[in-house]
């Protein structure tokens, strides 16, 4: 009799022990009793009866899951790699174990899935410029989808966009021919500008024969400078009419 209670209180030892669950401050147990849902319970100690109930722990923390690289054809038909990273987490521990099979894996492709969606409905250029609002529309559309799975998705960033060699050389070539363009605009402008200067400099000379001669005057002194060469300079009339107005 008395061994009778031993082994009866050692059972009902090991069954609480068995019964015992603790969990994190971040730890969520969805409980299910003879498979029906029952409740969520946590943070801390909770007991769940051995055969007749389940758990099933969920982490509130946010994951950080890498999207891995997708083949991409913009809408300019430029074939491109792209990946990205999206940061989520359990908001609803009874949706994200009852509503999906996999929370994670479903996320995962539904992220793939949305990625090549978006960035395919757009050009090269806007991909390359407009990374800010690609974030934004991949996040929205994936935070809809998700919401059911009571999943929060808090940020998505794309990471890198990969182009073939051949496309990055055109690339640059056309960066290059859109340089030179600006190069020759911009010296169009000048030989304009001095162009005009020089116009409104000959309209004052053509006004001011003074002004002329001074000017051929100072034009003699740059060249004279230069003594490597015999240089033989005219003298016009109205250089004459000018010393001897002057003498």
């Amino acid at each position: 009799m008395f061994m009778t209670i031993i082994y009866a209180v050692f059972i009902v030892i090991l069954i609480i022990a068995a019964s015992i669950r603790i969990l994190k401050e971040y730890e969520r147990g969805v409980v299910f009793t003879l498979g029906r849902f029952t409740g969520v319970k946590g943070p801390g100690l909770i007991l769940v009866i051995p055969v007749i109930q389940k758990m099933v722990k969920t982490d509130l923390r946010t994951i950080v899951h890498d999207v891995p690289s997708q083949d991409v054809i913009s809408q300019d038909n430029v074939s491109v790699k792209v990946n990205a990273v999206v940061y989520y987490r359990i908001v609803d521990s009874e949706k994200a174990i009852i509503q999906v099979e996999s929370f994670n894996d479903a996320t995962s492709q539904l992220a793939q899935t949305t990625l090549r969606s978006v960035l395919g409905g757009h050009d090269l250029d806007e991909m390359l410029a407009e990374r800010e609002k690609l974030n934004e529309d991949i996040q929205e559309i994936l935070d809809k989808q998700t919401d059911a799975w009571g999943i929060k998705i808090s940020n998505v960033e794309i990471k890198h966009i990969d182009l073939d060699e051949s496309m990055i050389r055109a690339i640059a070539k056309q960066a290059e021919a859109e340089r030179q363009r600006r190069a020759k605009v911009i010296n169009s402008k000048g030989e304009l500008e001095a162009s005009q200067n020089l116009l409104e400099a000959a309209n004052v000379l053509a006004n001011n024969p003074q002004a002329l001669q001074l000017r051929y005057l100072q034009t003699l002194s740059d060249i004279s400078s230069d003594k490597t060469n015999t240089i033989v300079f005219p003298f016009g009339s109205e250089l004459g009419k000018f010393f001897s107005q002057k003498s």
